[in-house]
């Protein structure tokens, strides 16, 4: 895809027409962190808590983790804009889990790293998650937030204020 098509053009310049370029992309921040969570538990194991009780834990916030992804990329489909950030958004849904989070999908896969974590019961897995979810929060969420801010400027402002980041 060349420049022009990944650039939209307005009276003050040009404006990414995507919000997220690059190896700075949410899924890739995601799976390095349980790698590198992965990693570190194999070298040097530390527990979260009993089998018994970290398993089912584990297992459940995966579930709920999956369920949600899905619930809010169907919510994406449904109002035809894609899921993918490298893609152009086409416009502010507010249906579905975007009624109470303005993230659904990262709040997903931080979830999923969560339960990761409580199903192999490491500790390291929870010490990857800080940075993934800082990372998130200081660099990808915030470049998105100007990205539709410039696009949609009449329609996200509203719903930022209204709608949380996380939950």
């Amino acid at each position: 895809m060349g420049n022009d098509e990944r650039r939209h053009e307005t009276e003050s310049g040009g404006v990414d027409q995507v919000a997220n370029l690059g190896l700075m992309r949410p899924p890739f921040i995601y799976l390095l962190a349980i790698f590198l969570g992965l990693l570190l538990h194999f070298a040097w194991p530390l527990r979260v808590a009993p089998r018994a009780v970290s398993t089912p834990l584990g297992i459940a916030a995966v579930i709920v983790a999956v369920a949600l992804f899905l619930y809010a990329a169907r919510t994406f489909r449904i109002a035809g804009t894609p899921v993918p950030g490298n893609r152009p958004t086409t416009t502010i849904v507010r249906t579905g889990p975007y009624r109470w989070s303005r993230n659904p999908i990262y709040l997903s896969f931080s979830l999923l790293q969560l339960g990761i974590a409580l199903w192999v019961n490491t500790v390291w897995l929870l010490v990857t998650l800080v940075p993934a979810v800082a990372l998130m929060s200081f660099v990808v969420i915030p470049r998105e937030e100007r990205y539709l801010e410039s696009r949609f400027p009449s329609e996200y402002l509203p719903y930022k204020a209204s709608v949380r980041r996380w939950l």
